[in-house]
């Protein structure tokens, strides 16, 4: 694997033409683009940060189109992701936008969920995730996942923590847009500084829904 040194400008360009022809022919016609400029870089990135955060996997473009009504074949985006355990972990994605970072659980089953949220029941487990979520804030990221609009089954609606308790999935994300280092070896410097920032979260989230 090549040292890494930036992801290119043109990645950004080449996602903002796909998004203008999402089609087989163009795909076809430009691959060696995607190849290039998106798939090599990014494999290089994943390869930087494989000695401190783990294997990486580096998502396929194609779209799994069988049960949607959507039937754009291609992503408009490049993801990779460093499982913790099961769908938890750190998150990179490359758009036409920019670079974004991630870590967290962004899918759960019922099992999991129900662990998570006897975890933030926990009166030591529970404000220990509020504490980290509060030092993740503040370090700039935002905090999404998907969530329940009422109480969960079991729990009270002026639960000190019913904020976390609706949560099914909880992540924390920061976007670069079109930031002016992307082609340069410093991407691998920000993306490990912001996946160092979200440790905390990836590991309390690991340990509560169970080792990969």
């Amino acid at each position: 694997m090549a040292d890494f040194t930036g992801i290119p400008v043109a990645a950004l360009d080449f996602y903002e033409d796909l998004e203008a022809d999402n089609s087989k022919v163009w795909w076809a016609a430009n691959k060696h683009t995607y190849d290039e400029v998106v798939r090599r870089p990014v494999a290089a990135l994943m390869s930087e940060l494989e000695s401190e955060f783990g294997t990486g996997k580096i998502f396929r473009p194609y779209r799994d189109v069988r049960f949607s009504k959507d039937k754009i074949p291609y992503k408009t985006h490049q993801g990779a992701f460093v499982a913790l355990a099961d769908s938890c972990g750190y998150y990179l994605q490359i758009d036409a936008s920019g670079l974004m970072v991630a870590g967290g659980f962004y899918a759960s089953t019922s099992e999991t969920i129900a662990r998570y949220r006897a975890a933030v029941d926990d009166d030591v487990r529970g404000p220990e995730l509020e504490k980290i979520l509060a030092r993740v804030k503040k370090a700039g990221f935002t905090i999404g996942g998907d969530s329940l609009k009422t109480a969960p089954r079991g729990y009270t609606v002026d639960h000190s923590r019913i904020e976390l308790l609706r949560h099914k999935s909880l992540t924390a994300s920061l976007d670069y847009p079109s930031p002016s280092w992307l082609d340069s070896s410093r991407t691998l410097t920000e993306v490990r500084k912001a996946w160092r920032a979200l440790t905390p979260l990836v590991e309390w989230s690991g340990q509560v829904l169970g080792a990969n």
